[in-house]
This record gives structure tokens, sequence and C-alpha cells, in this order.
């Protein structure tokens, strides 16, 4: 269970820390906010992508839910951006 949750915060890390890369600009935004939302991300991605038919038949690394989850990190933060107020530039 521990183990899940720190596995889940790490990759969520890594993908708020690539969806900001994506996006122009800097994003005024905290390295907590990131790691929570590149988590809701991940399960937001992976989820529309499971929701459309992906299977991962050979066991191996899941790159389209990786995607999945570092484009929807990126909607989050830019719709984060606009709820806050700060301006992306």
């Amino acid at each position: 269970m521990i183990g899940s949750i720190i596995g889940a915060i790490i990759v969520g890390a890594i993908i708020g820390a690539l969806a900001r890369l994506v996006l122009p600009g800097k994003q005024s935004i905290s390295t907590l906010v990131t790691v929570v939302l590149g988590i809701l991300g991940s399960l937001i991605g992976s989820w529309v992508v499971y929701q459309i038919g992906y299977s991962n038949s050979n066991g191996g690394f899941e790159i389209i839910p990786f995607l999945a989850g570092i484009i929807a990190a990126a909607v989050l933060i830019v719709v984060y951006g606009m709820v806050v107020g700060r301006k992306q530039v």
C-alpha cells in the first residue's frame, strides 16, 4: 500500500514536470501543485485511454497511457492557471 502511494507520487512528479516542459513559457505553480496535477493527469489520462479500448498485451512499459497522462496534466496546469488567475507566459 505505502509502495503504491510512493510510486504514484514519483510518477506524478515526473508526469507533472514533463507536462510543464511541454507547455510554452513559465508556469507560476509550486512543486506540490505540479505533483498533484501530475498524479491527477496520470489517472485521468490512463482512464481515458483504457475507456477507448487500449490494451497492453505485451506487459511492458505502457507508453500510450503515459503520454495521455502528460497531455491531461498539461491541460490541468493550464486550467489551474486560468482558475487561479496567474498569467501563463
